[in-house]
């Protein structure tokens, strides 16, 4: 073998090397995570700020990796190819085509990939400084192909500046705690309160409110004696004031500065001016979005608000802990009545009162209805039915049974939910007739 033969081989070697290198760094740095470069380069991670201002031209790193790799295996090629040529004459082509064939697709693009798509974040890391070397060293030639590229796409019609990203900040946000929780690196109660603090520009006060229908409230024009009392008994410690109808809404009334003038006046009930300490009451509209409203209530320093709808006319209240239990789920204290409406069965099936919202219902069970139409799971039923249903009627939809338990008036107050998986899992002369959708 001539020396000039061994130099070929080790050339060709240390080609495929190079080529192993820019493929597996190729596929680890476009495969990174920028939210992690982002956490790593904050905490001075300074390999992770160089990736970052690589991503930052992205169409030049991809160029310079490109070329790169395809000069090497180019190298590699043409260089075993003059060996086995004089080693096996003009046969040896269609060995060197094979041999290089295997060798570039196996060592030097399916096993650096393979390495790097499993472990993009560190394979990144280590590639950075090397591989920055490298495209400030092909700088001048990067940036002539990547003009050259950009014009052939314009030729044909492509423009550049008119890609946009299909989902929005929120929606990839939330997308990729979906997928993390997916992997069990996120739990439900993390994924749950980071989905809720992103919904809250898309919610509306009336998504969370409590209804006129199940405010707490008092007569103002009632004796001191029986305010007092109510509002000891009860509780909460902000209730409104209303005069000749409940939707009148003149005052809200707190537990503390009741306390304050009771003890003013020595304990006497008969002599305390509810008008008096009555704060004045705080209406907002019922399409404000949940994030305005929380910034409206940290300006005013206040924990409660009256939602009216466009004609003024009072929809229900709203309170700080409403939003905040939107982003941690349901907050209980010691006066807390505990009512969650929803109670599982054995057999997979959910029995849960027609008011309870739709959010907090897939939140506990983990579900996905659709709450943009209907706020409970009583107006889902009635928006997709597209009547008031009666009691023992069913319905099929969005994967799952509903079955109206009972209804007063026109209110749904119970209804049985049945996942339509559970409903397969029965064995078919389980599965009655009257099961099917009404």
């Amino acid at each position: 073998m001539s020396t000039l033969e061994i130099f070929s081989i080790v050339a060709v070697v240390i080609c495929l090397i190079v080529s192993f290198f820019f493929s597996g760094s190729e596929t680890a740095l476009t495969a990174s995570s920028r939210a992690r470069m982002t956490a790593l380069e904050t905490s001075g991670n300074k390999r992770a700020k160089i990736i970052n201002r690589l991503m930052q031209a992205r169409e030049r790193l991809i160029g310079a990796l490109l070329l790169g790799n395809n000069v090497a295996n180019i190298a590699a090629s043409s260089l075993a190819t003059g060996v086995l040529l004089s080693w096996f004459g003009d046969v040896g082509i269609f060995y060197a085509t094979a041999i290089m064939t295997v060798i570039v697709v196996v060592f030097s693009e399916v096993m650096p990939k393979t390495i790097a798509i499993n472990h993009p974040d560190q394979v990144s890391l280590m590639v950075a400084r090397p591989v920055a070397a490298f495209v400030k060293l092909l700088g001048p030639i990067t940036i002539a192909i990547e003009k050259f590229v950009s014009w052939c796409l314009r030729v044909v019609g492509f423009k550049l500046e008119a890609t946009e990203n299909v989902l929005s900040g929120s929606e990839e946000l939330r997308g990729a705690v979906d997928l993390l929780h997916k992997e069990g690196e996120v739990v439900k109660d993390d994924r749950d309160m980071l989905g809720g603090l992103l919904d809250l520009r898309e919610l509306e006060v009336s998504d969370v409110m409590i209804h006129r229908t199940n405010m707490a409230t008092i007569n103002a024009d009632d004796p001191p004696e029986k305010i007092v009392s109510e509002v000891l008994s009860s509780a909460y410690t902000r209730l409104p004031l209303w005069r000749e109808t409940p939707e009148n809404i003149v005052g809200v009334l707190h537990a503390k500065d009741l306390l304050r003038a009771l003890d003013a006046v020595g304990g006497d009930e008969s002599k305390i001016d509810i008008g008096a300490i009555a704060l004045e009451p705080w209406f907002v509209p019922e399409s404000t979005s949940l994030a305005n409203q929380l910034k409206a209530f940290r300006k005013r320093k206040t924990h409660f608000a009256l939602v009216v709808d466009e004609y003024g006319e009072v929809m229900g209240l709203v309170t700080l802990e409403d939003i905040i239990e939107e982003i941690v789920g349901d907050i209980s204290d010691e006066h807390d009545v505990v009512i969650s409406g929803v109670r599982p069965a054995a057999d997979g099936s959910v029995t849960i009162d027609g008011a309870v919202p739709i959010r907090d219902l897939n939140r506990a069970m983990d579900w996905h209805l659709p709450d943009e139409q209907a706020t409970t799971i009583a107006g889902l039923v009635i928006h997709e039915a597209q009547l008031i249903p009666e009691a023992s009627q069913t319905f099929i939809f969005h994967g799952f049974r509903f079955e109206v338990l009972r209804k007063s008036r026109n209110r749904i107050t119970a209804i049985k939910i049945t996942p339509l998986k559970r409903i397969e899992m029965k064995a078919p002369a389980e599965v009655k007739p009257s099961e099917a959708a009404a």
